[in-house]
């Protein structure tokens, strides 16, 4: 399988700078995958995994929003938030995601607490592998 070029980026450093085999990520429409030649592609991201798969490596980052553009030959995702799997900490991922639950317990509609239940969700999924 032919590689391409990636980079996950946010504010504050370059998280992952290599080539991968495939990159499978979550947009506003749905969960799409990445393969070296596919068409360009220009899309905003929601909470979810970033999962970057090779034949040397295997990586998978939190990605909190931000965009993804593919050109065909190099893949960016651009995040104001996104953690490597080594860089999170689950028992505060934990700690976040059981204050969330708490808050939308007592206001179902509490925007801020549903976000950071996916925040949280999403941390707790990359850090667990899964």
């Amino acid at each position: 399988m032919a590689a391409f070029s990636v980079q996950v980026v946010s504010p504050e450093q370059i998280l992952f700078e290599g080539e991968a085999e495939m990159v499978v990520c979550r947009s506003l429409s749905g969960e799409i995958a990445f393969l070296a030649g596919h068409q360009p592609y220009l899309g905003a991201l929601v909470d979810a995994p970033v999962r970057i798969i090779g034949p040397e490596v295997q990586e998978a980052a939190a990605v909190h929003g931000g965009f993804v553009q593919m050109t065909g030959e190099r893949l960016v995702v651009l995040s104001d938030l996104a953690e490597l799997k080594d860089q999170i900490d689950v028992p505060r991922a934990e700690r976040a995601k059981s204050e969330a639950e708490d808050a939308l317990s007592r206001d179902p509609d509490d925007a801020d607490a549903a976000a950071a239940l996916r925040r949280a969700e999403t941390r707790i999924d990359v850090a667990m592998g899964g």
